[in-house]
């Protein structure tokens, strides 16, 4: 910890929300000419790495300054009137619950950004030249981007939009997990949904998704708007009632202006609009889509931090807030959880079979059901451990599942599919003998997912587990250890369509007459070593991130008493 003055923390703080805002205007203007490099798009690509580098920088430094002997308390506070009439504020301020959901948003944003640079560079290298061209050759469509992750170098205009829509995004996940006012929050919650609409629709591909990837991206925002209207009215029938939003202040309460029928109420229509999100069973069925269709980049950022603002606003709103309606409905949220546990695992074993077609970004989605399952089940328990289990899985899913969309991108870019029985074929992708380190990348990220001892995927499953075992006072202790027996049930077919995936798309035999597969390139390396490294690190040392979240848990489930 270095030692940082509040009023440089409070500065900070508003930087890492309000920079990629103001970065995003600023990637709409004309680039100076001094700056424009190779082209007006290499400008606007380096102006997304340098504005989510100085974002992650001041993360960084937040995060060496914050008081880890105090991580229960608010810290880099910012509160300032905004309409006083409804006492809704302009209130930030971290502490050990939002600060590792901070620095893993701007670390996969900046991840995204090098990645789409750095590609753009090695793709315009290798491009052919003008002589090389057909007269039919003409700037690059829609189309021709699907698969590209950012735009083409003949996109110069979609270039400023993708670095806009990219920095918007960045800028709304930070605010959720930095705003202590919950009309902030929703706005927050909101503001994320329409650059990931463009970025599905207009960057996304189609392959293997019915309708395309408008369609895909026409059912990510209608699931989530209609969720979140939903959510917008318990959020105000809890500031209404209790004559103020300000999240610290209804925390602390701990429900207690509340009566336990408007708590019942707000936690079910909160909690509805959370689900989507999250995406709990059986409100996830725009997430398979939105996956497949969206481009790397979108794929690492909708799993990696707008999955956890769902589970994440349990934690913040629901638990604290509205404890009595949270007791109400924990033995409910548990038993969809572990559904959406085995349904995720049963639906990737249906991918993952011979025969099947299955596309390896939509596997990947469904497994995200499954561990985001987990995440459930330890909110539910109402328990210190069972939070703070859901909270590390948070963390490790961001990681090894950006992790793993990256490196299937990686594999689409060079197949030019990510359909698992092209990739198999009859001699199998054989990465291991054509690609060893991307292989090796993908077999590590699998094994982590499936939750190997040792790697960042354990600790928050079984700590979920564990508070699953001996849940909350008031909350069926036999239901909650069927819930666990299921849960554990649900690791052993986790752990069976991953190997299955490993098998087939790593091994095999490699074909004599197969074309040159470039291994991964030192931009790759780049953006996802770290991801991997801090994969490593959590889970030989869990404790830098519980000695974090647990006092801070601890404190939410007292109702604010230290």
């Amino acid at each position: 910890m270095i030692d940082i003055s509040e009023s440089v923390m409070q500065l900070l703080l508003a930087l890492i929300v309000v920079g990629p805002l103001v970065g995003a205007v600023a990637a709409l203007l004309p680039a100076p000419p001094g700056l424009r490099g190779t082209g007006p798009d290499q400008a606007v690509l380096r102006h997304a790495v340098t504005v989510t580098g100085a974002v992650l920088a001041a993360a960084i430094v937040l995060a060496l300054g914050f008081d880890r002997d105090h991580p229960s308390r608010i810290q880099a506070t910012t509160d300032i009137s905004w309409i006083p009439a409804l006492d809704v504020r302009i209130h930030l301020g971290i502490d050990g619950i939002s600060l590792p959901l901070l620095v893993l948003t701007a670390l996969l944003t900046f991840l995204c950004a090098l990645y789409a640079y750095f590609k753009q560079r090695d793709r315009r290298r290798h491009a052919p030249t003008p002589d090389d061209a057909t007269p039919a050759d003409g700037p690059a469509t829609a189309a021709d981007s699907a698969t590209t992750d950012a735009p083409t170098p003949a996109d110069g205009p979609s270039s400023k939009a993708f670095v806009a829509l990219l920095l918007l995004l960045e800028s709304g996940m930070l605010a959720t997990f930095a705003v202590l006012d919950l009309l902030l929050f929703f706005l927050a919650f909101e503001m994320v949904l329409i650059p990931m609409y463009f970025l599905i629709a207009r960057w996304g591909g189609s392959e293997g998704v019915t309708g395309g990837r408008q369609a895909a991206a026409w059912k990510f925002i209608l699931y989530t708007l209609l969720g979140s209207v939903v959510m917008l009215l318990g959020l105000l029938l809890i500031g209404l009632e209790a004559g103020t939003f300000d999240m610290v202040a209804l925390a602390t309460d701990n429900g207690r202006g509340l009566t336990t029928s408007v708590q019942v109420i707000a936690v079910l229509a909160i909690g509805l609009g959370l689900a989507v999100k999250t995406p709990m069973w059986p409100l996830h069925s725009w997430l398979p889509d939105a996956h497949t269709a969206a481009p790397t980049i979108g794929s690492v950022l909708l799993a990696g931090v707008l999955l956890k603002m769902g589970t994440y606003g349990f934690v913040r709103i629901v638990l604290p807030i509205a404890p009595d309606g949270m007791r109400t409905f924990a033995p409910y949220l548990a038993a969809l959880a572990v559904s959406g546990i085995i349904y995720g695992s049963l639906a990737c074993l249906a991918l993952a079979k011979e025969g099947a077609g299955g596309d390896l970004k939509r596997l990947i989605a469904y497994s995200s059901v499954g561990h985001m399952g987990f995440v459930l089940l330890g909110i539910a328990t109402m328990t210190p451990t069972g939070v703070n289990g859901a909270l590390f899985a948070n963390i490790a899913h961001g990681l090894i599942t950006g992790l793993l969309f990256f490196v299937v991108g990686g594999v689409k870019d060079r197949y030019g599919t990510a359909d698992l029985d092209t990739l198999a074929g009859a001699t199998g992708a054989a990465l291991y003998g054509r690609a060893p380190r991307l292989g090796g990348l993908l077999a590590f990220a699998a094994v982590a997912s499936l939750g190997l001892p040792g790697l960042a995927g354990f600790w928050g499953e079984m700590l979920a587990m564990f508070g699953a075992f001996r849940p909350a006072a008031g909350l069926s202790r036999p239901a909650f250890l069927t819930f666990m027996v299921i849960a554990a049930f649900g690791t052993l077919l986790t752990a069976a369509y991953l190997l299955i995936v490993v098998r087939r798309v790593c091994m095999g035999a490699q074909a004599r007459e197969a074309p040159h597969l470039p291994d991964v390139r030192n931009y790759e390396f780049a953006a996802w070593t770290p991801l991997a490294a801090l994969t490593v690190l959590a889970g030989l040392w869990p404790a830098a991130l519980l000695g974090l979240t647990d006092p801070a848990v601890q404190k939410l489930l007292a109702g604010g008493k230290s």
